[in-house]
This record gives C-alpha cells, structure tokens and sequence, in this order.
C-alpha cells in the first residue's frame, strides 16, 4: 500500500438482526432492526476513532453479496462520511491485483446489498418462527432454516430410499477366449455377453433397473446359456479400432473444490473452506513475498482471467512440450444457472508458485489442498488425453438351429497423456452405488493378440457371475454439496456451514459415520413434519426458485420487498395451520440398557435445555436420570492411566465447549483445548456422541 494508509480488520460482520426478538418489521415494508454485534463493540470503537482522522475511506471486504453487505453496515456501524467513503474489490490479493483495486474504486453496490439484505430476513423470518414452533412442540434447541431443512431433507429422502430398497438378482456371462491352438500360451482375452437373439442383456444395475433389457434372474436362467455356448462355434464378427480423446476438467469452483477435497484429502466442508481462506488470505513464501497464494475460495463461476491463462501457458510450453497446449485456450461453461461470472475459478495467483516451490512454506493441510488447486487448473488449461481404442465382437453359434450369442471386449491404451500428466480427476461418488457398475468396465485394460474378421477363436472356459443391484449410496459431506448445487439451492459461501449446522451436536439432526452421513430419529421427525405442513417451503423447486428470485435482486431486476411480500403472505398461513394442528410429541432414542432404579424401565437419551442427558423412560413414575457423557476416546493425563478416567466434552454456562474427565469431582482436570498426544482409551470409541453412566 505504501505510507499514508492504515489497514484496519473489521474480523466479518459488525451488525446483525438482534437474536432476542424477530428484529423484522413485517408490518412495516419488512424494515430490519440491526444493532452492533456485542463482541464487535470494541472493534467499531477503534474504527470509529480510526474514521475521524482519514481523509478517504477504502472499504475491501470480499467480493460477494455478503462482503458488500458487511462494507455497508460498516459505514452505518462506525459512522463513516458518504463521501469519504470508496469501495475496493479484488479477487486475489496480490500487488498487482490490489493496485488494480485501488486504480478503479466504485461506490456501494445498493443491489448486492439488498440481495443479502432479503436473504437474511427471509432465512430470520422462516427459521425464528419454524424454529419457534419446533421447540414448542418437540424440544428446546432444535431449529429450522430454509436452507438447512432442504438439505436435512435430501438426507432423510435417500434413506427412505435405501430403506425401501429391494435388491434383485442378475447374472452376466463371461468368456475366455484365444486364437485358434495356441492352447492358453498367450494367456487369451476376456469378453462379455452383451445380446441374445438380438436382445441386449443387462450387464450393470442401471440396465436392470432401466427395464430395457433382458435379465438373466438366476442360475437355473443361466443353465440353458452356458450348455449351449459351451457347444458354440465362437467367431471374431467385428474389429473396430479408434481413438479417444479425455478433455480436462475445468477449474475448481467452491462446490467442486469441496468435494475433490473430500475424495482425495478426506477433508470435510468446513475444513476445506478454513484452509482455503488461509491461502487466499495469503502466507510468507519467502524473499518478501507475502501474498495470496489462491484466488477467491467462494466462487460458482469456471471463467479464469486472460493474463492467467497467459502465464499457464507459457509455464505449460516450457516444462512439459508444446504438445501438451492446445492451439487455443479453453473455454469452459458454468453449470449454475446464476453464476456471479465476475468472479473467476478458484486458481492459484501464479502458475510459477510450483507446489515444490511453496511447500516448505505452508503446513501440511495447506500444502496437500494448494496442490489440488494448482494441479486442477494447471491440468485445466492443457491439451486432452489421447487413448488407442478397440472392440471386438464375437459371434457364438450353437450347432442346433438356436438364435446366435453376441459378446464384446472392448480395451483402450493411453497414447497420449495430455492433462493427466498433471492431474487426474477422481470418479464422483454421487451418481451411482459403489461396485454395481464395475462389471461393465470389465477387460479395458487387457491385450489382445492381432485378430481378424472371420478368424476363428477356442473358448477356454465360460464364467457365470452372479450380481445384486445395489441402494442408492448415502450422502457424503461431498455429495450433499453436489446435490444442493444440482437442486440450485444454496450459493457457494453457505454450502459447508449448511452441512456442517445439520451435523451440530445440538441439533442433532445427521450423523456421520464414516464419510457417510446418516439422519438421526430427531432428523427424520423434524423433515417429516416440516414437509407435512410447510409443503411450499421445503420444495427443492420453490427453494431453487427464492434463489433465481434474490439473484434478480442482485442484479438490479427485482426489488427486495415485494419479494419478501409474495413469500410471506402464505407463508405466514401455513405457519398458522402447523401451530394448530402439529401434535406435540417427544423424540428419545434408547441406549440399549435397562434402568437400574426401577428395573422395568429401559435408559433412553432426553434433551434438555442444557443438552442430552440419560433417563427413564417410564418418567415420571420413575425420575432416574444419568449424565449423557460426550467421549473423546481418550484417557484422562491426570488420572486416566490409574484411575481409568476418560476425557469428555462438555459446556460452560455460556454454552462454550471445553474438555474434563468423566472422573470429575473426584479428577478435576479441564482443558479449553483437547490436550495433543493423548493415550487412547483400551476400546477407543470414536469422537461422537456415546452414551457413558456416571
């Protein structure tokens, strides 16, 4: 920046609807209340102080509707002089970039503002009063949103789904065949049945489910086949050779960015996002260089800038050959359908900032998750792969007048690496159930010996294999960012807090297991009754639909209040409906133990103001309760390797967490933080909610 400036951090927001009461207006054009944020009253004091003594304001906050949001409220909170007043916007934080920024400063965009502005006022006035209705009827602590019960929803449907699921039997046949008298030297090729008197079989869940195809439902089905091809005379009727081209994928955007990061790092959303912003924000790699390493992590759009695409041309040419640039630069086309195209990708600032030059700079998080980013969009602007391929079709006739069998082997062979010298993009997980379409990638990368038409082949044995069509997969953190990005619900800066906030401990609405995330009794309750009595609300389109609606804001084509005005209206009446007739109702799940005080009850888990605890469930006959105790898998330091105390999680008055031991009065260690090279416990449990007596 250069003397003169002083650069002050406002650390987010300053201001926010109060938290006490609704803080909109709906009477009244849907006029907010904001006040100071109370641990943002000292920051707004030092700014305040800082803002009389400048002749010119640079507000920089970040480059979305929310940044802008957060640079008017400043101006309100500290008050700052209009025109004193200059807004700044940068997508990278680099020399050259900011000095851009500060080139062309622009006034406060009113539209983005308002954008935000609706967005926040319409998730206050469904989640203060759906959340307000939940506690009444249900328990303290739950909540709801508008964006967060979609995405509880497509949880809870996928499990409906897998338990509604019924698997079905079908049965593929394989042949190993090999030109004629060699007699195996060659070790031979293997191909599949794909037709039957014309009719194509089906060789993979998707085509049994399609009900297209034939299906070969079980073994006694399959008997028949294998007798006959066993006497069949097996003939090549068809060689076709060709080739493949594999294009790159585009640069990550923040969906894409989280869900590659799931895959291959095992990162969750939260994370990614956390480490992402530390790169953005930038970091010392040395001779004074101290700048943003990556681009803008909140992004839905794949254009990047042209002295970008420049600079990862010239390092391409020079270090892998001029056969790996293509003639042109790529193009790529963004999904979304609103997509903020003034944003770029998620690239690295410069392609020279190797992954080997920084690495020594960065911890090992950032530098696995800056290496993903850098390879991405280096691989993004390369030339595309180049495969050899073959297929091969083989006619089988049997010696009595039966229709003829058709199988295929189809094989290819990277001929060309192109971008997947750099990187290579991981299969998604979103689509289809693990293992039941692997069969039909059966034999790509096998040899096969020169064959012609016409040639005759030996069949050296016939395979039968059995296969079940397999659930719909659950969600990962990864694919539940997919799915909202697919549904158009959700914007890129709200996709990791919504899946982390169903997860939330005191909502207890998601489970995670593994990576797969699983809805808890409380989370199905809750999606089911919201989706009985709030039918417009938790409607994928209607969602989809508020999006495109405070995108037209952003864009100066909308105004914020009649948009809130059309939503509220019926939305206020079926508020009405569900207070009158949602039945208040109890969600416990039990722990698979007996009470011990009263002998005929069984110990579920109860929420109370304070969080979950253990009782009886035939209360209040019997008033048993216990501690519901949150475990770390951890022994106590203090007292665990004698005493066997473990440490727990728990919550201050102010609902702040901290860890103890289960031991407590009798050990009285507590740690704000969980302490680093801990014992584990004998059985360590994992880090979730377990249910411990004490």
């Amino acid at each position: 920046m250069g003397s003169g400036y002083t650069v002050m951090s406002s650390k987010g927001h300053v201001r926010d609807l109060l938290k006490s009461s609704l803080s909109v207006d709906v009477e009244h054009a849907f006029e907010p209340t904001y006040r100071v944020l109370n641990d943002k009253r000292a920051v707004v004091k030092e700014l305040k102080a800082a803002v009389q003594a400048a002749d010119e304001i640079f507000l920089a906050t970040d480059p979305d509707r929310e940044g802008e949001a957060i640079a008017w409220h400043l101006i309100a909170a500290a008050e700052m002089p209009a025109d004193a007043v200059k807004r700044v916007v940068f997508h990278e934080i680099t020399d050259r970039a900011i000095a851009d920024a500060f080139a062309h400063p622009r006034k406060i965009n009113s539209d983005l503002v308002n954008a935000q502005q609706a967005r926040r006022i319409l998730d206050r006035l469904v989640g203060y009063k759906v959340t307000k209705l939940l506690q009444d009827k249900i328990r303290w602590g739950l909540t709801a949103g508008r964006v967060q019960s979609i995405a509880l929803r497509l949880v809870v449907e996928r499990e409906k789904r897998i338990d509604a699921f019924v698997a079905q039997e079908y049965w593929t046949i394989e042949s190993l065949l090999n030109k004629q008298h060699l007699n195996g030297a060659s070790g031979g090729f293997k191909a599949r049945l794909f037709e039957i008197d014309g009719r194509k079989l089906a060789l993979n869940g998707s085509d049994v489910k399609s009900g297209k195809h034939l299906v070969l439902q079980s073994a006694a089905e399959v008997e028949p086949h294998l007798a006959l091809l066993q006497k069949s005379r097996f003939t090549v009727a068809a060689v076709k050779h060709g080739t493949r081209q594999s294009k790159p994928a585009p640069p990550f955007i923040t969906s894409t960015l989280q869900q590659e990061a799931s895959q291959r790092l095992h990162f969750n959303a939260r994370r990614t996002m956390q480490i992402a912003q530390q790169l953005y924000e930038g970091l010392d790699i040395g001779a004074g260089n101290a700048g943003g390493l990556i681009t803008y992590m909140r992004t839905d759009s794949v254009q990047v800038s042209q002295q970008a695409q420049s600079e990862a041309r010239r390092f391409i040419g020079k270090t892998y050959g001029a056969d790996y640039m293509p003639a042109k630069p790529p193009k790529y086309k963004t999904r979304a359908k609103a997509a903020q195209e003034a944003h770029e990708a998620i690239r690295p600032t410069s392609v020279l900032h190797s992954p080997a030059a920084v690495k020594a700079h960065l911890n090992k998080d950032q530098f696995r998750l800056y290496e993903l980013i850098w390879q991405r969009f280096v691989a993004s602007q390369m030339s595309n792969a180049v495969y050899d391929t073959i297929r091969i079709e083989i006619e089988a006739v049997p010696p009595e007048a039966t229709p003829p069998y058709l199988f295929r082997a189809t094989g290819s062979n990277l001929k060309f690496r192109g971008h997947l010298a750099v990187y290579e993009k991981m299969p998604t997980d979103a689509g289809s159930s693990a293992n039941e379409d692997s069969a039909a990638d059966a034999g790509k990368a096998q040899r096969f010996p020169h064959l012609e038409p016409g040639e005759a082949l030996d069949l050296q044995k016939l395979l039968d294999l059995q296969h079940f069509t397999q659930p719909p997969p659950r969600y990962t953190e990864a694919t539940l960012v997919r799915a909202l990005e697919e549904h158009g619900i959700g914007r890129p800066s709200t996709y990791a807090p919504t899946v982390t906030l169903i997860q939330s401990s005191k909502r207890n609405y998601v489970k995670r297991e593994g990576r797969n995330l699983h809805p808890t009794p409380t989370g199905r309750t809750i999606s089911d009754l919201l989706s009985e009595y709030f039918t417009e609300e938790m409607d994928y389109a209607f969602t989809a639909r508020m999006e495109e609606q405070l995108d037209d804001i952003s864009e100066g084509a909308s105004e914020w209040q009649p948009v809130l005005g059309e939503f509220y209206a019926p939305f206020e009446e079926r508020l009405h409906i569900a207070q009158a007739q949602m039945p208040k109702q109890e969600v416990n799940e039990p722990i698979g133990r007996g009470c011990p005080k009263c002998e005929t009850g069984d110990l579920i888990i109860k929420y109370g103001r304070w969080g979950k605890f253990i009782a009886c469930n035939n209360y209040p006959d019997c008033r048993h309760t216990e501690p519901f105790l949150e475990k770390t898998g951890h022994l106590c330091p203090q007292c665990g390797t004698a005493e066997g105390g473990e440490i727990i999680e728990k919550r201050s008055r102010k609902n702040r967490l901290f860890y103890s031991c289960s031991r407590y009065p009798d050990c009285d260690f507590s740690a704000w933080k969980l302490p680093k090279d801990l014992t584990k416990t004998p059985a360590a449990a994992p880090a979730d909610s377990t249910p411990v007596p004490g």
